[in-house]
Order: C-alpha cells, then structure tokens, then sequence
C-alpha cells in the first residue's frame, strides 16, 4: 500500500505531501488541484512505460506544466514520488543543456531513485541515477555501475529492471505498471460499451469500456457472482442483470421491475449504463494493488451514490483506492459505510494559486526527502 504521494512544482502543486490510507476520498472545489493531482499520479505510472516524458509533452512541455506562482526560481524541477511501507520512488525532470537538439522543451529525467522503507534516507538507497549513470546496491550492499548511457527520456525503472540483475527495480516496474487508472468512460449514444462486441473472459475492464459484457460475464463465472447481483439490486432494487450471446458476440441486457422487456447497453441511460462500467471496473476477478478513479459520481442520478459508495468500499478490500471527486455526499456516502477500511477524506485548498490540504501544518506533513541532482 502507498502510504505517501508526493508533487513539487506540477501546475498548482508547489509542493504537496499527500497522506494515504486503504480507502482514500480526495475533494476540494472547482480548481483547487484534484486533477492535478489525478494527472500527477497518472505521469508516475507512465514514469514505469517510458511514457511520461512523451506525457509532459502533450501537455505543453514541461515549463507550461510548470508552478508559475509566488517563489517560482531557480533551476526548471519538477518532482514526483510515492512512498509504501516497502519502497519508496522519487524521478525528477528539468530541461535539457545541450543546445545541439532541437527538442530543447521536452523534459529529461535529471535524477531518479528507489529505495526501501517508507522514507528516503542515504542507507535505504536501492538504485540512484543522475543524469545517464545509474548505481545498484547489490544484495551484499556494495555497489555496482548499472549503466551509464540511460537516455534523458528513459526511466531507469522500464530501462534497468532485470529480475535477476536487479529485481527490486523489476518489482517497482510492475507495481507501477500495474495500476489502474479510470476516467470518464464514454457513455454517449455512441459509446463502445453500448455495442456488441466479440466476447472473450475479460478479468480487467478496458479503458474505454468496449468490454463491458464480457468483463461482467466473467465476473459472474469466475468471479463474486453474489456480490454482482448484489450491486445491480441495491442501485436498481428488483433487477437483473443478463449477458446475452450471438455467434460470440456479447451484449448486456437489464431486466427491470415493470418493464416488458429487458433493455440493452444501447438503450440504457447515461447514468445506468455508468453504474454498470463501475460494476465491472470494481468487481474485477483480479484486483490491482492502485486504483484511481476520477469523478466516478459524473452522471451518476444522487439515488446511485449510495450503491456506488458501498462499490467502492467492497473494492478497497483487495485494492488501495484513490476517488477524485466533487461530490460531497458520494464522500459522505463512503465514510458511513459499514463495511471495508476508513476512508481518509482529502480535502484540498488553492490559496494564491497553491494548493494545500486543508488543516495540514507542516507538523502534520508525513516525512519526505527528494534526491538531490547529481
């Protein structure tokens, strides 16, 4: 579990220190930092494809993504970490020096380090990088050269990690690779959950939801059939939800009290159809150790809260959870559920274009270090 999440100089984030519980509930209003954070968390799992470099970009480059408020100087730095109770990452990104390229706005990683416990301390050390050399602490603790010619754009944990040569990089490679990140799925009147596709077992819902039927199908084969029909009674009491299939092809069907007919995926509603891509996102057969979900109450009528809350609870049973949301009472509907872990309500604040966390005093920051650039 992730006991810490750490940002420095990412849009407004000058510099937040985020504690972390199973079951964690993150709201503030409009432009106080929640999808900074979101995207933050997002470029940390790219950090583990090679993929965030190429990230930053889309967004701009890496000084449009910048903290442009009170206190912005010195070198261009921006900074992100988490720590567990295991290990601990830290990737900082600046600009490049060497004028010869013509990418001069794309970021390079300047310094990069794993290491074990909590928190970042020179005798935990694992694997330091500074510019294109890497060290590795051997499992007698001496160390040894890992490389020399990492690329700027190149992640020394999708670069480096051998399973034999150095697996605590492999571990934090699949960690972080291994997380899962929900945003938005499309439910329009031409949405991929609403059509009928090719059905294979499915134990994790895609990103656009294409595979919903076949995500809930395998659920009620191979997963928690019980708790299935347990969440598709308590947001619509009395239904039943059918999976029907057509020369391979899958297409959810709900049955509702009063109705003559069941409905399919393309005639649901917006809200409806929503619920049912949570159902399968969070009921998955194969739980990631992360998941973050942005805005899950979006569309969502105020009646499926509860049901959506009580999702999610069960969910942080077998997963760390992270909500980004607007919504009060979906925050209130977690905190009184009876069942799963205490969920950590972070509520955070913009003050003179900073966020912070509301009564969070430096006292109250969990301990945190950054590498120092070589």
């Amino acid at each position: 579990m992730l006991e810490t999440v750490a940002v420095e100089n990412y849009r407004s984030l000058r510099r937040l220190v985020v504690p972390l519980q199973r079951c964690n509930a993150v709201t503030g209003p409009n432009g106080s930092g929640k999808s900074s954070l979101y995207r933050a968390l997002r470029l940390l799992a790219d950090s583990a494809r090679n993929g965030s470099v190429g990230a930053l970009a889309r967004e701009g480059g890496l000084s449009s993504t910048m903290w442009a408020g009170p206190g912005a100087k010195g070198p261009v730095s921006l900074k992100l970490g988490f720590a567990g109770d295991d290990f601990g990452y830290a990737v900082d990104f600046g600009l490049p020096k060497d004028a010869g390229t013509a990418f001069m706005l794309d970021p390079e990683i300047k310094s990069e380090v794993v290491w074990a416990g909590p928190a970042l301390r020179p005798s935990a050390l694992i694997a330091e990088r500074s510019g294109p050399s890497v060290r590795i602490r051997d499992i007698d603790g001496r160390w040894r050269i890992g490389s020399t010619t990492v690329r700027p754009f190149d992640s020394m944990v999708s670069e480096l990690a051998d399973p034999q040569s150095a697996p605590e990089l492999a571990q934090q490679r699949e960690r972080m690779r291994s997380w899962r990140f929900y945003d938005h799925i499309r439910t329009d009147r031409a949405a991929p959950a609403r059509q009928p596709r090719i059905g294979t077992r499915t134990t994790v819902l895609a990103d656009d939801g294409a595979d919903l039927a076949a995500a809930l199908q395998t659920i009620a084969e191979i997963g928690d059939a019980a708790a299935l029909a347990e969440a598709i009674d308590d947001a619509f009491p009395g239904s039943r939800l059918e999976i029907r299939t057509d020369d391979g092809r899958f297409e959810v069907a709900l049955h509702q009290p009063g109705m003559a007919r069941a409905l399919t995926a393309a005639e649901l509603s917006d809200g409806t159809l929503r619920y049912l891509l949570w159902v399968a996102a969070l009921l998955t057969p194969r739980p990631a150790e992360l998941m973050v979900l942005n805005e899950p109450e979006a569309s969502l009528h105020p009646d499926l809260l509860a049901a959506l809350a009580g999702l999610i609870t069960r969910a942080s049973e077998g997963s760390q959870i992270i909500v980004v949301t607007h919504s009060g009472p979906l925050v209130r509907a977690l905190q009184h559920q009876d069942r799963g872990p205490e969920v950590g309500a972070i509520e955070l604040t913009k003050e003179l274009g900073r966020t912070s966390i509301v009564g969070q005093g430096l006292l109250d920051e969990p301990p945190w270090h950054w590498p120092t650039r070589g």
